[in-house]
């Protein structure tokens, strides 16, 4: 099983690293205040990154996540994370 670690970075950007077995990844994604109102508005952005993460380890590998991207892009790939994510955070 994954672990994921979420640290607030500058402003709107957040570094997400998974750690996984003997190897791990890091990824920059930007979240906006009108992406937390959209898909979790009670959850703060570590939260919904971490879950967003967890979300994304069960479709594909950490490899195949982008290394930079906005948490919108996210619903570009999968048209069903605005209705999954805020179970994923219950």
């Amino acid at each position: 099983m994954a672990t994921i670690h979420v640290f607030h970075e500058t402003g709107n950007q957040y570094q997400v690293t998974v750690e996984e077995g003997r190897t791990s990844s890091t990824h920059v994604v930007t979240v906006w205040p009108s992406d937390i109102e959209r898909y979790a508005p009670y959850a703060e952005p570590e939260a919904l990154l971490e879950a967003s993460f967890r979300f994304l380890l069960e479709r594909e590998a950490k490899e195949a996540i982008l290394a930079r991207f906005e948490l919108p892009v996210i619903e570009r790939y999968f048209p069903e994370y605005p209705a999954v994510i805020g179970h994923l955070l219950e």
